[in-house]
């Protein structure tokens, strides 16, 4: 017993300290003007990036993705990628400051909304749905863009493993992004019940789901959660796509697309395997359209193993 107790204080301890590391680099940043510290965060995640074991996946899952690219482009796309991601950490702590739009003033400043019409029309006509994005741009921005526009979204998230970061993490975002979830066994029973009020959801679709629906991603076989495509069979709810898109000088564009068309049987009923195909395939356009701003070190295709990588 005292033995047993030991061992998780040992790993208790341990996960604080990585916790005060992990956060400590942010919190020296907070003290810095947003731009020069994001600008840092760039350029530190492109040297730092390649030499991480994580690169060697990144360029294997580029070269899959885009064989008909050059090795130029690929290195290209990869070193943006990591550029991304360390604009990602740093924009986390200067997020009430970067993120300037209001309903009341649509003039565009750093952060720009499309899709105006639609926040609005789905504010005042208040009905269930969902939206769906991706890991790609700053996809925290997006629901504190609803929040912005007064609707109370609820966000289903993957918190950190280390419980102090997770704390942190939570907390951050409960301020600014409405509702949130953590995912686990148990979530899908609180987004359901949110939808039979009447309420909003919010899903990232392009995460690795070990027990999920056999598909492609560009090309090649996934797992993908089917989560959402259940949801809209019980429910029958609007589906929306919304993304961020990061613009040159710090900039961001938040995209909300009209309703997706939800692939049906031909009895009306959802198609859940051909939803969640048709998910992955609005990801992939997304990913086309702007590669470096998604995260390619996501193993999103499970071959990590094959690999010999280890976190």
């Amino acid at each position: 017993m005292l033995a047993t107790k030991a061992v998780l204080a040992g790993i208790r301890a341990r996960q604080w300290l990585i916790a005060q590391l992990a956060f400590l680099p942010l919190s020296i940043l907070k003290l810095f003007p947003a731009d020069a510290a994001i600008g840092f965060a760039d350029r530190f995640a492109r040297w730092v990036g390649p030499k991480t074991r994580r690169h060697r996946l990144t360029l294997v899952n580029l070269r899959n993705a885009f064989p008909e690219k050059s090795e130029e482009e690929i290195q290209a796309i990869a070193l943006e990628s990591w550029g991304s991601m360390g604009r990602l950490a740093a924009e986390y702590v200067f997020l009430d400051t970067l993120f300037d739009f209001d309903p009341a003033r649509p003039q565009p400043g750093r952060v720009e909304v499309s899709g105006i019409p639609l926040f609005l029309a789905l504010r005042d006509n208040p009905r269930p749905f969902i939206v769906f994005t991706a890991h790609s741009g700053n996809f925290e921005m997006l629901p504190v863009a609803g929040a912005a526009f007064g609707l109370d979204v609820t966000v289903l998230f993957r918190p950190p493993n280390n419980p102090y970061i997770a704390e942190k993490v939570y907390e951050f975002r409960k301020k600014r992004m409405g509702t949130l979830v953590p995912s686990h066994a148990g979530s899908s029973f609180t987004l359901a019940r949110k939808l039979e009020r009447g309420g909003a959801v919010g899903v990232l679709v392009d995460q690795k789901f070990r027990k999920g629906l056999k598909t492609t991603f560009f090309g090649r076989e996934v797992q993908t959660n089917p989560l959402l495509a259940k949801l809209v069979r019980q429910f029958g709810c609007d589906v929306y796509p919304a993304r961020c898109i990061r613009l040159p000088g710090g900039r961001f564009r938040l995209e909300l697309e009209p309703a997706f068309e939800i692939p049906r049987k031909a009895d009306g009923s959802v198609d859940v395997d051909r939803t969640a195909q048709a998910l992955n395939d609005k990801v992939e356009s997304w990913v086309r359209e702007y590669p470096g701003q998604w995260l390619w070190y996501h193993d999103r295709w499970n071959i990590r193993r094959d690999l010999g990588a280890t976190d």
